[in-house]
Parts: C-alpha cells; sequence; structure tokens
C-alpha cells in the first residue's frame, strides 16, 4: 500500500500534539485484549442470561404462545411476553412503531416474541426450545416492487427539484433511462449487539450498552419501564465496531435486560449470536431508483429525474431521515440546472433497515454515476472519439463562483472539485492506462478489464438541526492531570484520541495526562448520536470550549499571582493582560517577565489553594445550519468534504471474478488532527466501501429467511481484497474551514470513494458490450458479473 499524503504529521518539536500522529488510546487494550466490552464485565452473583424466542415467520398473526413448558425448566428465572410490558410497548427514535414483543402480529423473521431469562446459557437455550408460538402466515412483501405494487408505504413522498427537468428533457438531444437497484449490507461489527443491566437503589438502573447513541437507550428505557429518565443511566466504554448499527439498533437488547433487572431485581446481559444478530438487526436499506438524464453531444447534463424507494424493512427506525441524505446527494458531484429528486421509504417484512455508513448518501450517488457511465457508454457507441465517462463528468462538476448552488438552495462553498479530478487524474494516469485497458480488452478472451473515475462531495452534519449539538465535561486535578467526559463514544474510529489531543494543546500538556472517561448519560445529558461525522466537530468542540474555560480561570488566577510576586501596584490598561499568560510545554508562564514561570502541576495545586474553581462545562451548537421542510430549501450542511478516486479492475470472463488491482484516492479531511487515524478511517472505509459494491450480498429465501448470516455465507473484503497498488493522499487547501482545529469528518466520505469500484466494473464489462453493462446493478458480484455477461 502506498501513499505519502500531502498534510504530514507536524515536525516532533513543533508545540502541541494536534497535527499530529499519536496511536489510538486504546490500542494497546485492543492487541493484548485488555481492552473491556460488553461480555468482558465481570459476572455478578446474582446475574441472569436473557435471550429471546424470535418469529419463524416473516408476516403472520400470532394464534398463541405456550410457555408452560419453559417457564417449569429449573434455573428460568424470568418469562414475559408483550402482555406482561409495564409500560410502553413500543418505541422507535422517530415514531413508536416497533414493538417491544410481538403482540398479536409478526413483522420479520427474528423479531421478539418472548422474552426469557435463566441462570446460565444452557438453560436458556432449553427453554427457548420449549417455548411454542403458534403463528397464521399471511402473504409477506418482500421486496421493493412488492412493496410498490401494494401501495405499502411508510411516510410520504418527498421531493428536491429546481428548474424544470420535464421541459429540459423533452428538447435534450439525448435521452436515457433505467431503473437501477443498489443491494443493502450487513454491518458485521466484530461486537454483536450486547447490553448489561443492574438494578440500583430507589428504582434506578444501570445499563451498559454497545451503543452509538446511549441518550437513545435511555429515553426508551424510562418509556418501556415507566420511570423517569433520571432513574437511567446508560454508559458505553467502548464499542467492538458500529458502522452505524448501533446507532439505534442497541436498544431493543437494552430494553430488554431492563425488563429483566426490574422484574427480578437482578443483573441481566444478553449478547447476540452472529446468526441471531444477523437474523433481527436492521441492515443497509436497498434501493431501487427510476432514472432519466437528458444529455447533448458533449456530455452536458441538460436534466435529471430520479425517484428512489428505498427498503425500510417492518419499522420506520431512521428511514426517512437516510432516504433525505440519499436525495441530498442525488446531484453526486455535478451541478444539473434541472433536477427533479423524489423518494419514498417502502415497507417490507424484514427487519426495519438503519443506519450504515454513509447514511443513504451513497445510495444517491450510486445512481447517477451509473447514469454518467450509460451516457458514455451511448455516446461513444455511435462516436468512439466522443467524451469518455471522465470527461463527462469533468465538464458537469460544480464551479466556484457559479453553478455553485445544489437543488436544495445550498452554495457549494470552498469547492475544489475541479482540482481534486485533475490532480487524480494525472497522478493515476488514467488517460493513458484507459487507452491501454480498452486496447488489451479487445484482445483478451480470458480477462477484462476496467477503470473509472468518481468524483465526491459529501455533506457534514446531521440533517436534523437539532442534533448538531454536543456538551462536556472537563475536570483538572491538582496533579496536573485532567479528565474528559462527551457524550461522543468510541468505536475505534478514534474520536477518544482526537479530543485527548485537543484538550492536551489547550493546556499545552502530553496527551498521556488527559483521560477520556466512559460515557455515560450522568455526566452528559440530551446528547446526540455518535454519528453522520460529526462526532470530532461536535464533542471535540464542546471538549475544547470546556477546557479553555478552566485556562481562562487560571490565566486570570496567574496574572494576579505574578503581579503579587512583582509588587506591582500599578493598575494595567484595559487590554494589557489579554493573553499575557502563556501555556507551553506544560508550564505557565508571564509573557512580559518569562522568569515568572511554574509547571502546570504546580498551577493546578496552587490555583486550587486559592479555591479557582477547576472543572467546566463545554457546549457547542454548530452554527449556520437551517433546511425548511416546507420548502425543501436551506443549508442543512456546515460543509462539505470532497475527493475522487480512480479504480482498476480485472474480471474472469468465465467466473465473473473480479479484483481490485489498483486504486488512487484523493481526499479533503481539511487539517488533520490526527494523520494516522484518517489514514485508518481512509483505508477501511473504502475497503469497507468495496465490500458494499462488489461481494456482500444480502440472500433471502423465497419466505423472508436471511441466508447470509454468517461469515461462511456472507463475504465482507479481506485483507488480501485490498488494492495491492493503492495510492491515497489528503488534498491539501489553506481554506478557513470553521470546525474544530481546521478538520473535516473522515468516517463516512470514503465510503463513498469505493463506488469508483462499481464503476470501473460497468466500463469493463462495457468493452464486451454496451447490453452487458447496462444489465449490472450493485454489487457487482460474481454471480451478477456471469449474468450481464450472459
Amino acid at each position: 500500500m502506498n501513499g505519502a499524503p500531502m498534510i504530514r504529521d507536524r515536525k516532533q518539536d513543533e508545540p502541541g500534539t494536534t497535527g499530529k500522529t499519536i496511536p489510538l488510546e486504546s490500542a494497546i487494550g485492543h492487541v493484548t485484549g485488555a481492552a473491556e466490552f460488553i461480555t468482558d464485565i465481570p459476572a455478578r452473583s446474582d446475574e441472569l442470561c436473557v435471550g429471546f424466542v424470535g418469529s419463524t415467520t416473516a408476516s403472520g398473526r400470532i394464534v398463541e404462545i405456550d410457555v408452560t413448558a419453559a417457564r417449569a425448566c429449573p434455573g428460568v428465572a424470568l418469562i414475559l411476553t408483550a402482555a406482561d410490558l409495564p409500560a410502553a410497548r413500543r418505541f422507535g427514535p422517530l415514531q413508536s412503531d416497533e414493538p417491544v414483543l410481538a403482540e398479536e402480529e409478526v413483522l420479520f423473521i427474528g423479531q421478539p416474541v418472548v422474552l426469557i431469562a435463566a441462570d446460565c446459557p444452557a438453560t436458556l437455550d432449553r427453554a427457548k426450545n420449549l417455548v411454542q408460538v403458534r403463528i397464521e402466515a399471511t402473504e409477506p412483501t418482500l421486496s421493493v416492487d412488492d412493496a410498490i405494487a401494494r401501495q405499502r408505504f411508510l411516510g410520504p413522498e418527498r421531493r428536491f427539484h429546481q428548474g424544470d427537468a420535464a421541459a429540459a428533457m423533452a428538447t435534450a438531444p439525448h435521452v436515457l433511462e433505467g431503473v437501477f437497484h443498489s443491494g443493502g449490507q450487513e454491518h458485521f461489527y466484530f461486537e454483536t449487539q450486547a447490553a448489561l443491566a443492574i438494578p440500583g437503589e430507589d428504582g434506578q438502573i444501570t445499563i451498559h450498552s454497545s451503543t452509538q447513541g446511549p441518550t437513545e437507550i435511555q429515553r426508551v428505557v424510562a418509556l418501556v419501564l415507566g420511570i423517569g429518565m433520571h432513574q437511567v443511566v446508560v454508559t458505553c466504554k467502548r464499542m467492538g465496531g458500529a458502522f452505524g448499527g448501533k446507532e439505534t439498533q442497541g436498544t431493543s437488547p437494552a430494553v430488554l435486560v431492563a425488563l429483566v433487572a426490574r422484574a427480578t431485581g437482578r443483573a441481566a446481559r444478553i449478547a447476540y449470536g452472529r446468526e441471531e444478530d444477523g437474523e433481527s438487526t436492521g441492515k443497509r436499506h436497498p434501493y431501487r431508483s427510476e432514472w432519466q438524464i437528458g444529455f447533448d453531444d458533449a456530455g452536458r447534463i441538460l436534466a435529471y429525474q430520479v425517484t428512489m424507494h428505498s427498503d425500510g424493512g417492518a419499522g420506520l427506525d431512521l428511514s426517512p431521515s437516510v432516504l433525505e441524505r440519499s436525495m441530498f446527494h442525488a446531484d453526486g458531484a455535478y451541478h444539473i440546472e434541472h433536477i427533479d429528486i423524489r423518494g419514498r421509504v417502502c415497507f417490507t417484512n424484514h427487519p426495519p433497515a438503519t443506519a450504515f455508513r454513509g447514511f443513504g448518501g451513497p445510495q444517491g450517488v450510486a445512481v447517477i454515476e451509473n447514469a454518467v457511465q450509460e451516457m458514455a457508454i451511448h455516446l461513444r457507441e455511435s462516436n468512439p472519439t466522443s467524451p469518455t465517462a471522465a470527461d463527462i463528468q469533468r465538464l458537469n462538476l460544480y464551479g466556484t463562483d457559479e453553478r455553485n448552488v445544489t437543488p436544495y438552495g445550498q452554495v457549494v462553498h470552498e469547492n475544489h472539485l475541479h482540482e481534486i479530478v485533475d490532480q487524480v487524474l494525472e497522478r493515476s494516469d488514467h488517460d493513458r492506462r484507459l487507452a491501454e485497458i480498452e486496447r488489451r480488452n479487445a484482445n483478451d478472451p480470458l480477462w477484462l478489464r476496467g477503470i473509472a473515475m468518481v468524483p465526491v462531495k459529501f455533506g457534514l452534519s446531521f440533517t436534523s438541526k437539532m442534533m448538531n449539538q454536543a456538551n462536556a465535561l472537563v475536570l483538572a486535578f491538582t496533579d496536573g492531570t485532567v479528565q474528559v467526559s462527551t457524550g461522543g463514544t468510541e468505536m475505534g474510529q478514534g474520536l477518544n484520541t482526537k479530543i485527548r489531543q485537543l484538550v492536551a494543546d489547550v493546556f499545552a500538556i502530553a496527551p498521556e495526562s488527559v483521560a477520556i472517561m466512559t460515557t455515560s448519560t450522568e455526566k452528559n445529558n440530551n446528547t446526540s448520536p455518535t454519528a453522520a461525522s460529526a462526532s470530532t466537530d461536535l464533542n471535540g468542540a464542546a471538549a475544547v470550549s470546556a477546557a479553555r474555560t478552566i485556562r481562562a480561570r487560571m490565566s486570570e488566577w496567574a496574572t494576579r499571582r505574578f503581579n503579587a510576586k512583582t509588587s506591582s501596584d500599578t493598575p494595567s490598561e484595559a487590554g494589557d493582560d489579554r493573553d499575557r499568560i502563556v501555556f507551553e510545554d506544560g508550564h505557565l508562564f508571564d509573557r512580559r517577565d518569562p522568569s515568572n514561570r511554574m509547571s502546570f502541576p504546580d498551577a493546578c495545586r496552587d490555583a486550587r489553594m486559592d479555591r479557582i474553581d477547576l472543572g467546566a462545562r463545554g457546549f457547542f451548537a454548530t452554527p449556520r445550519i437551517d433546511f425548511d421542510h416546507e420548502t425543501e430549501k436551506g443549508s442543512p450542511f456546515y460543509y462539505f468534504a470532497q475527493g475522487a478516486t480512480v479504480a482498476e479492475v480485472r474480471i474472469d470472463r468465465f467466473t465473473g471474478e473480479l479484483s481490485v488491482p489498483r486504486a488512487d484516492v484523493l481526499i479533503d479531511v481539511g487539517r488533520s488532527i490526527n494523520p494516522g487515524i484518517d489514514r485508518g478511517q481512509l483505508v477501511g472505509g473504502f475497503v469497507q466501501g468495496m465490500g458494499w459494491v462488489t461481494n456482500e450480498c444480502l440472500v433471502h429465501d423465497e419466505q423472508g429467511r436471511l441466508l447470509t448470516t454468517g461469515a461462511s455465507t456472507y463475504k465482507i473484503p479481506a485483507a488480501s481484497d485490498v488494492p495491492p497498488v493503492f495510492n491515497w493522499d489528503f488534498f491539501s487547501t489553506d481554506d478557513r474551514v470553521t470546525a474544530i482545529a481546521g478538520s473535516k469528518g473522515v468516517g463516512e466520505p470514503p465510503l463513498l470513494h469505493a463506488i469508483a469500484v462499481w464503476s470501473a466494473a460497468k466500463h469493463a464489462l462495457s468493452c464486451a458490450s454496451g447490453s452487458a453493462a447496462r444489465r449490472l446493478h450493485l454489487p457487482a458480484s460474481a454471480e451478477a458479473i456471469r449474468h450481464a455477461l450472459g
């Protein structure tokens, strides 16, 4: 793997750690096995094992639930059905439409029906096998096509538009149209869904949860138990991966153990098995997108219409928000004067689909990149000298001073798409390789090769304005060490490490002197989930705000102390003392008289003796974002992350097997807080995206049962799938990025870059025949490629 980033680590002798690579704060714990996850927390002597009996039918009416034999099983402490629930029986992040336990009907295979708590896993398994659930099956809705035909939707249609797409389409010299399908994706986090509930005094309860959203867990547990949120504490030390799959999906296991703990007064723990997790939890949304595009001979897009239908599963979950982000990204990186974007969520009898890295953005971008490839195929079929796909892409990119307003009315500021695209095309030697690949394809009976470029413009922020806020608690101690608590959760992405660096730099101390504490609703209230690639922007800014409050108090105190030391009775003129106290290299000193100096630990100790408050809360709310859902216009994003990728694929003509021999990625991350962590996010996100666009296929049988529930049947990328030539780079700018430390979110954008791999596969098939390329949908699995080749 190659790549020397343009944004290099700051030199080690430069002050501060922001901009330098330091190891992930829990790296040693991960590699030694000492890092603690939910199943590693020592069991209490009274602890119960919790599980559930799930529906074996995708759609049906519950006729009878017989738990008599299971209840009589020795070691079974509790069995609950929907009729036994103490308060709310439904929950959901946007609408309470998901049953805690199925009551009158079942809506998907794996839906919890009966809750069981037992003294050990073996007893739990025996009891589950003794439960009898009789269901009268009804005809399920198992695809988006079925849902459309039956008019089964979750919510109304949404629409963004500008110009007059229909009129422009009617006069366009060329018009193409089609239906594009993109598949779902399993999160396949290493740690499955897990939670531990511990009852406390006065009706209180503590939940240890593997979750991206502690506040949501707190809210729903209180709702289902019929108690106040003040009686529920939710903590999360870390997760063993999440990728969006624990933004809302961790709620159900947390509620189940809370019910057991409340009813029995005993600790209760649940950890899904891999197959159980795969069968009962939500995935990335599959999409069916009808598109139509009008363009001229030069490849200028004159009009674009797209109607997206997503598979939301059997509950709302976050599907409307995911669809909205798909619509926000339906234009890709292209300015289209006349555009009409519509979308609607469909009901199916699958587990409610949920957040996944990119949160709908990849599905929107994939459709227009498919259309661009179709444009190039169409033009070059009649004239081989017509523009290539890369020519078309560059021609239609957003501009800087003009052609810079999105279909939803936001101006694309600080646009570097043209520079990035030009650089990645040049560095990858795209044009020469394209000509060579097409020449070789014409003469090679065994292999097909393809190459494609995809530009990326990804909006950063939660699209719900309310969620763009965070608070933090910073505590400095008399030995000069610091604790930081935020609402952000760590899932391996390096959030805690970056916050550690940011706070250390405020006080000019070593990162090792800063500890990031377990996330807890007891310390940080009303928090947003760790998602949307915005968690460093939000939680980092809140932590820095709190740290600066403490630093300001210490500065005022030190000014008085140094004044007294020099016996200065002369009042300072207004403004003289601003920035007078310098924090540097673990010390404080007086800018006027550097001999007035003390170490940070000494300053903390002495400030406490003088009764200076060394603790503070910080708060941050993202500015300049707003979106009017009545007019469908506004600025939902704080900024855009940009980039481009050129990918090459090689396909076995006989088996359809695809490999990626080379990829060139250029991505804008602003001014990196930790280049090493950002490199990991770039590579990991891109490879996960490769999985989505190639081999990761969710396969169901005719009854709606998921067949790909584990590593033996569901193929995620392996280390051997990483391109052997992988050139990646950070794009350097002097933009005045207003996010914390001038950085940009890097969690989700890299995944969209992998769409270039799918586009390269489409280009390869187009060298066999235009009809073969047109048959390719996403993912481009070996089976799909063989089918396309006929």
